[in-house]
């Protein structure tokens, strides 16, 4: 029986289209600038990424908000009712609280509807990290494997799921304490950009650095060289900080050294976003390890 529910969060940062076409129910994430809160669709209907990363650039600070204990039983529930089981994919737990949020309301829900299944993974994994996991979930799914073992899948590979972003401002991950006023003042003066992935606990870590844009984004195509497993066969996600034409730089690079035949890019989301920055390139695929 694969009649069952795949729900995420914005986090993800899924295309509108990958959305619908994989049937996936998203969660939004909610940011707030200025005086004015906003929810995170994957349609962008409350702000589009180009807005919300113009006003990044011109000084505005934004901070972000993890979906609740609520929303998720506000969410969950018509499922339930509808006798359908879900599985959830959420966010890391290194980064937000919003994986935890997702466990309470399931054990919760559990307990009002007997015999139904909320399965909650805590995929520690963000941006199109945790979409590329979602993907191979809504695939899994659409082939007819069952909640069981796509939950399963989806458990023993999380940490196959290699992140590795750069930024191009260094202030954004200085407001956000990742590195000290010193670096990122001393890093902006040389171009030195800042490599880094997400490790095994779900951490966003800063792991290198690059001198210069250019050598930055080649670093995250030799990271891809040293793990990806059979990357001519994968399909791999990348996500940028309004930048579309870095990203489609990199995309162009995994083309020509693995020859990598499906490149899926979108916006690094307001999640990420408010902490890395305009300018971000983050590059998603499987390899033997983090």
């Amino acid at each position: 029986m694969n009649d069952y529910v795949l729900l995420t969060d914005s986090s993800a940062d899924l295309t509108d289209e990958l959305v619908r076409e994989l049937d996936i129910q998203v969660l939004p994430l909610s940011f707030t600038m200025g005086d004015k809160t906003y929810k995170n669709w994957p349609d962008n209907r409350e702000m589009e990424p180009g807005a919300f990363y113009r006003s990044l650039r011109e000084g505005g600070l934004a901070t972000t908000s993890a979906v609740n204990v609520g929303d998720y039983t506000d969410a969950l529930t018509p499922y339930l009712e509808a006798g359908k089981d879900v599985l959830v994919l959420a966010f890391s737990s290194g980064l937000s609280a919003t994986c935890h949020s997702a466990r309470i309301a399931a054990g919760d829900l559990m307990e009002q509807f007997p015999g139904r299944t909320v399965a909650v993974v805590d995929t520690l994994c963000a941006s199109l990290g945790q979409g590329l996991l979602v993907w191979y979930a809504a695939r899994m799914r659409q082939a007819g494997k069952s909640l069981e073992e796509v939950r399963d899948w989806t458990e023993a590979n999380k940490l196959r799921l290699c992140h590795w972003f750069t930024v191009d401002d260094l202030m954004f991950l200085k407001r956000g304490g990742r590195i000290s006023p010193a670096t990122a003042v001393l890093g902006t003066m040389l171009s030195i950009k800042p490599v880094m992935h997400v490790d095994d606990e779900g951490h966003l870590i800063k792991v290198g650095t690059a001198r210069g844009r250019g050598a930055s984004l080649k670093a995250l195509v030799d990271h891809m060289a040293e793990t990806a497993e059979n990357p001519g066969e994968q399909t791999v996600f990348i996500s940028h900080g309004d930048c579309l034409a870095d990203a489609q730089k990199v995309a162009a690079d995994v083309k020509t050294r693995f020859g990598v035949k499906q490149v899926v890019i979108n916006h690094v989301g307001p999640v990420i976003g408010a902490h890395s920055g305009p300018g971000t390139v983050a590059l998603f695929f499987l390899g033997s390890k983090r």
